[in-house]
């Protein structure tokens, strides 16, 4: 068993591990390296996905990305995105931390502060205190930012087959209003977020990822 396993296997714990960051940053990558981590030490785990996760958060997910609903309300957007929350925090994530199963989530409560609040200029005290009810106050142990420039995750997006959903195709403005939004959600909660710089190489993120993550669980 080498030290990363060591360490993994150390955590007192299951842990609940959030990647964040703007569309095309690369979190969906980084969250399966650390999947095979966690395989390769025999350490139980599930990935989730917001908005998503359920059989209830997949319906939702349909009408919250769906191009055509363009003119949605972005109270509205706010009540379903929580609401599928919601249903995953109770159905999923916090059932299998009880059990001592790692939870490896693709956005969680920060995207909503960062895309709602930030992004469409919603008041970020009051999406807190939604979002705190609504999850019984869960938060992730650890949060991964992935951080990039807009224009690096736009050539991302413009690379990946098919059409971009209702939110990555928002304006320029609206992702520069998100990416800040992250930042600042970052330096409130410095002890939480883990930020990387995804301008890098995909293999050098990952050797940054692994060097930190591993100080975290010593």
């Amino acid at each position: 068993m080498d030290k990363r396993e060591n360490q993994i296997r150390s955590a007192s714990k299951a842990l609940f591990i959030s990647f964040e960051g703007i569309d095309g940053c690369g979190k969906s990558t980084l969250m399966d390296h650390l999947g095979t981590w966690l395989e390769e030490s025999a350490i139980p785990y599930l990935k989730t996905r917001e908005p998503g996760g359920t059989e209830l958060g997949e319906q939702i997910r349909s009408l919250l990305l769906n191009p055509a609903h363009r003119g949605m309300d972005r109270r509205a957007e706010v009540l379903l995105y929580t609401a599928s929350r919601a249903q995953l925090t109770g159905e999923v994530i916090a059932p299998a931390l009880r059990k001592g199963i790692w939870v490896l989530a693709d956005r969680y409560v920060d995207a909503t502060l960062a895309y709602q609040g930030f992004g469409r200029t919603l008041d970020i005290q009051a999406l807190r205190d939604i979002q705190k009810w609504a999850t019984g106050g869960l938060k992730p142990h650890r949060t991964i930012l992935l951080d990039c420039r807009v224009d690096t995750a736009f050539e991302r997006m413009q690379a990946r087959k098919g059409d971009p959903d209702r939110i990555e195709a928002e304006d320029r403005s609206f992702h520069e209003r998100v990416r800040a939004g992250y930042l600042e959600l970052a330096r409130s909660d410095p002890e939480r977020f883990l930020v990387l710089n995804a301008e890098k190489p995909l293999e050098q993120v990952i050797r940054d990822f692994s060097e930190a993550f591993l100080i975290y669980l010593k």
